[in-house]
């Protein structure tokens, strides 16, 4: 169990059958349709996060769930960020930040060297772009399938190794 100021989260492997997932999924694709052009929203829907390269937590504060991230294995020392969502209720708390704690500390565990994701560079992405960097993630060149885009970010952190 994490806490974050008093309140309790618990971080879990989702299996993404649930409703909840499936509704919270919804909700963050149509905010990223709503805010970037089709060409360029890179959330992947469930069954695309179903793939075996892909690992999938879930955030949950009691019965609720407040979020979610995925690790995706690029090769066997890469890792990308996917699909990070806080609900609208719960933005502000650090829910985002132990989730991206959560994944880096798995990336190292897994023995990953590198970790990188793609946000958006809009203004509506400040938020994310900034936890990221409060991390030390860094603007890099488009990595994997991704290519130049005037509304993409592309992010990489170097990382040590589990100890």
């Amino acid at each position: 169990m994490n806490v974050i100021n008093d309140m309790q989260i618990e971080i879990r492997v989702d299996d993404l059958r649930g409703p909840e997932i499936a509704q919270l999924l919804e909700t963050h694709l149509a905010h990223m349709r709503a805010i970037s052009p089709p060409e360029s929203v890179h959330a992947l829907d469930l069954d695309k996060l179903r793939k075996p390269d892909i690992t999938f937590w879930t955030v949950w504060r009691g019965n609720e769930l407040v979020g979610c991230g995925a690790l995706r294995e690029l090769d066997p020392y890469h890792g990308e960020i996917k699909s990070m969502h806080t609900t609208a209720d719960a933005r502000g708390l650090g829910i985002g930040r132990k989730m991206v704690e959560h994944i880096l500390t798995t990336a190292r565990e897994r023995g990953y060297t590198r970790l990188s994701l793609e946000t958006g560079a809009t203004e509506d992405f400040i938020a994310a772009r900034t936890l990221y960097q409060s991390f030390g993630f860094v603007p890099c060149p488009p990595f994997g399938d991704y290519f130049e885009d005037p509304f993409s970010t592309h992010m990489t952190l170097k990382l040590e190794k589990a100890s």
